[in-house]
């Protein structure tokens, strides 16, 4: 029973000997066997320098509040669409106000300037030349008047080149030859982009002034006057 037990042994033992040898004969050769020979390469001085791969670092997450400054190149083309932070616009209007025995014709030119994003805050100086009807036996008056402005606006985009806007405008009024009153001026309006830069701006606007223009008798009547207008303003974005 041993000798049958390691005659099989010594025939598997041959036979794997025998398969071993087989696969060692199926081995591709080397197809350049006179390839490079070590110690044959460039020399260390002759390599290209090393270069870096090192992508920049990614900016993490931050709260941060958008500084307020004057941007450029806003407009079609540019970098800003108009009512974003920084958006800086100059120009003016021109308007016509009607009430009960009243009219006046007037010019403001206009400064303004988006502190956030839809909201402008603006500078508005009115010239204006009006006449009021007489009363009474009293003659009508002619005069000119001053307004200084200031006007929070907030400004809604309808689409890319229309928004509508309201804004309430604040600040002093002065009459010639009368006398200094508070001036508040309300007013709603569209702002229509043309072109590559301007933007056009009708409004209508209700004024309320402290000073009143009416001569009588007994003196300047000072009082609440209320008038109603409807202005066409032209303004370029910077």
């Amino acid at each position: 029973m041993k000798k049958t037990m390691l005659a099989l042994g010594v025939a598997m033992v041959g036979s794997f000997a025998g398969t071993a040898v087989f696969a060692a004969d199926e081995i591709i050769p080397d197809p350049n066997p006179n390839g490079t020979v070590v110690g044959a390469g460039d020399a260390p001085q002759d390599l290209p320098p090393p270069r870096s791969d090192h992508d920049p670092q990614p900016q993490v997450a931050a709260p941060m509040a958008p500084g307020v400054g004057v941007t450029s190149q806003a407009g079609v083309g540019g970098t800003q669409a108009y009512g974003r932070v920084g958006v800086l616009e100059l120009g003016g209007s021109g308007g016509l106000t009607i009430a009960n025995s009243f009219n006046r014709y007037e010019l403001a030119p206009f400064v303004g300037l988006f502190i956030a994003d839809n909201l402008q805050l603006s500078l508005i100086g009115v010239y204006s030349r009006f006449h009021v009807d007489g009363v009474g036996a009293a003659p009508g008056v002619s005069a000119s008047e001053f307004k200084l402005l200031l006007e929070p606006s907030y400004h809604l985009p309808f689409s890319e080149t229309l928004f509508g806007f309201f804004g309430l405008g604040a600040g002093v009024a002065y009459l010639t030859k009368q006398d200094v009153g508070f001036a508040l001026q309300p007013r709603i309006g569209l702002n229509i982009l043309i072109g590559r830069s301007g933007v056009l701006t009708p409004a209508l606007n209700v004024a309320y002034s402290t000073v009143d223009a009416v001569n009588t008798p007994n003196g300047t009547v000072l009082g609440v006057q209320t008038s109603y207008g409807v202005n066409i303003g032209y303004t370029v974005m910077f």
